[in-house]
């Protein structure tokens, strides 16, 4: 199937009635729940990915295996009304992604087996050990906490007079908190003066950017989340318009416009995370698989935006990087 096929495909899933899927629910074919924290247009390709992967592994949507997906738009509310579809659905397994959302799934069932990926702080959803989480629940780990400091120490080495940091997050995600303390205690070795924007779904995004205007701030850390990665390219936008260099989790952001990334291949975590939801079809329990770390981490940087914020990017750094994007 061609991509725009299937990105079709799943944005017309996101919309179907619940009584439609079920008639086309095939009678006795396991069904995987995916809990989209984002939306089709944003985190469709990784859907596609995770799909293409089960394919790979032998699970055909529709014909060896039901994969009922469903969007919440970055929106806590929404997530838990589809968790608790899903968990009335009786799904075999929920497929989800980001901590706030995992959590929400967790929070839902405490018997259906649920496969979550891009876990910044895996222990910060309550498991008592990442080797052995045991119970109905295991995932992947970005380690998006965990690089916290080595971003904020790339942003300095490009933004040499880097004195006041400003930090865009999500305020209803708890995972942010963390990201948050990092950020502060990397500003305090590093001689920087670290400011806060939240960032409110009920909120515009301009607010916030006018308030790290206000601030006078020299760059920009942004905590990625399903609500930011939503509204990516414009807070690209708004960061160019101000004049700030931008660091990010994933390539995905610096591809929107961002500055530079340093993180794990996001789509390479939905592949693992379809072997994950592959073994517990077939038997393996959830709580007997560890929750994995990544094996690669990617320095992206985009010239272009480098060269609109009239940014030199040393060479040494270039050479460093695992993609420039021009």
């Amino acid at each position: 199937m061609k991509r725009r096929e299937f990105m079709t495909l799943m944005g017309g899933a996101a919309a179907w009635p619940l009584a439609a899927r079920a008639q086309q629910k095939g009678p006795s074919l396991p069904t995987i729940g995916f809990l989209g924290a984002g939306s089709p247009d944003t985190a469709g390709p990784w859907a596609a990915v995770f799909v293409q992967r089960l394919r790979e592994l032998g699970w055909v949507d529709g014909r060896t295996v039901n994969v009922d997906l469903r969007w919440a738009q970055g929106r806590k509310d929404l997530s838990a009304e589809i968790a608790s579809e899903f968990a009335r659905l009786k799904v075999d397994v929920i497929m989800t992604y980001s901590a706030e959302h995992a959590l929400i799934a967790k929070q839902t069932t405490a018997t259906i087996p649920i496969v979550a990926t891009l876990l910044h702080d895996p222990r910060g959803i309550g498991l008592s050990s990442i080797a052995n989480p045991g119970g109905n629940f295991t995932g992947i780990s970005s380690q998006n906490v965990d690089l916290t400091g080595k971003r904020v120490e790339l942003l300095r080495e490009v933004v040499a007079d880097l004195r006041r940091l400003a930090v865009l997050f999500n305020v209803n995600n708890p995972a942010s908190s963390l990201e948050l303390d990092i950020v502060h205690s990397a500003g305090r070795l590093l001689g920087v003066e670290v400011l806060t924007s939240e960032l409110r779904p009920e909120e515009s995004i301009a607010s916030a950017f006018s308030a790290i205007k206000a601030a006078h701030a020299d760059a920009l850390y942004v905590v990625g989340d399903p609500l930011v990665f939503v509204h990516r390219t414009r807070i690209n936008i708004l960061a160019v318009a101000a004049r700030l260099a931008t660091v990010h989790s994933t390539r995905e952001f610096v591809e929107a416009g961002g500055l530079m990334s340093y993180g794990p291949s996001y789509p390479a975590l939905f592949r693992r995370a379809a072997e994950y939801v592959d073994k517990i079809l077939r038997g393996t329990k959830p709580g007997d698989l560890p929750v994995e770390q990544p094996t690669k981490y990617d320095l992206v940087v985009n010239l272009t935006t480098a060269n609109a914020l009239g940014l030199t990017i040393p060479e040494a750094f270039l050479l460093r990087a695992d993609e420039v994007i021009e």
